[in-house]
């Protein structure tokens, strides 16, 4: 099955889906929306294209592992698209993927406003690559 996911941001918000066989993420991308129920719809409307099976919330909890302000926006997000659509909503600790993402860029030579624009997709590569390498290596 698909499985789809989402890097929560104020002003974008990055989305990735793996193959049906779950191995391998892929950038999708970025929705410039910071209104969580027009992100919800936004986000539903690729989910009733794309038909994932589950989709993965990116959670940013702080480094010593507590729960910060922005965890409940995340799980507030996830309410709203569990109401939206049929796929299992989970969660994911996204520390630090926005830091790989950049790294990632930085790598491959992206610059400037190429960057802004792609990092939160890339992020939820990220995410989601994640995921899948820590569920299928149980």
């Amino acid at each position: 099955m698909k499985i789809m996911s989402v890097d929560y941001g104020d002003a974008r918000t990055g989305i990735a889906m793996s193959d049906i066989n779950e191995t391998l993420a892929s950038s999708y991308c970025v929705i410039n929306e910071s209104y969580a129920p027009k992100l919800a719809d936004r986000i539903a409307e690729i989910a009733k294209k794309e038909k994932p099976g589950k989709i993965i919330i990116g959670l940013p909890r702080n480094m010593d592992g507590t729960y910060g302000f922005r965890c409940e926006k995340c799980r507030q997000l996830g309410d709203l698209l569990s109401e939206l659509c049929d796929a299992e909503i989970d969660y994911e600790d996204e520390r630090l993927t926005t830091v790989i993402a950049h790294d990632i860029l930085s790598s491959n030579n992206v610059r400037g406003k190429k960057r802004k624009n792609t990092v939160d997709a890339v992020s939820a590569v990220v995410i989601l690559q994640d995921y899948l390498d820590r569920k299928n290596n149980r």
